[in-house]
């Protein structure tokens, strides 16, 4: 069955849609906060679809990435104790806030660099970061560059990959589908 082959087939043509930079934005700002699907999957076939305008469509992603987290923090900050903390009680996840908190402290600013540039869920980390009320100024510096540097590295692949990078997304792209949606549903259960 196969889910992801079209999904990718409509990227490409949003690719291509006049307003296509304001859809990267508005998913890059959204998976910073709430939104479960990462940017990369609208990036990577923009930049395809307009090599020239690389580097300009990373750029638009990261900025969009930071204003999100930035909306994120400002959640956790000012609605945790209020809203959010006793949202995550109730579903038992305070375990899993404790270990976040843990990993705050220990590594400090680098936990938010590591997830604004790995595949890990950035939002959590946008949103623990104002709930543990961490340093807004390093906060933003770290994300930027951790969401940049991601960014970036993607528009690069896909720039000076081609249409080769294009045809082996392509012929992959339904096993990578269904290797993230596998590795979410692990994470979930070992994080549970």
């Amino acid at each position: 069955m196969k889910i992801f082959t079209p999904l990718y087939d409509t990227c490409l043509r949003w690719a291509k849609h006049r307003h296509a930079e304001k859809y990267l934005a508005g998913l890059s700002c959204a998976e910073s906060t709430f939104f479960p699907i990462p940017p990369d999957v609208m990036l990577a076939p923009m930049v395809l679809g307009q090599t020239h305008k690389a580097w300009r469509f990373a750029l638009v992603c990261t900025i969009a990435s930071v204003i999100g987290g930035i909306i994120g923090y400002a959640l956790g900050y000012f609605a945790f104790e209020s809203w959010l903390a006793p949202l995550i009680e109730q579903w038992g996840y305070a375990e899993k806030l404790a270990l976040a908190e843990a990993w705050f402290a220990k590594y400090g600013v680098w936990v938010v660099f590591i997830a604004g540039f790995s595949p890990i869920p950035y939002k959590i980390f946008t949103i623990s970061a104002g709930a543990l009320a961490m340093a807004f100024f390093p906060f933003v510096i770290a994300s930027t560059i951790g969401r940049g540097m991601r960014f970036f590295l993607v528009a690069a692949f896909m720039k000076y990959g081609g249409p080769p990078m294009e045809a082996k997304l392509k012929d992959y792209i339904e096993y990578l589908g269904w290797a993230v949606i596998i590795a979410a549903i692990v994470a979930y259960l070992i994080l549970r």
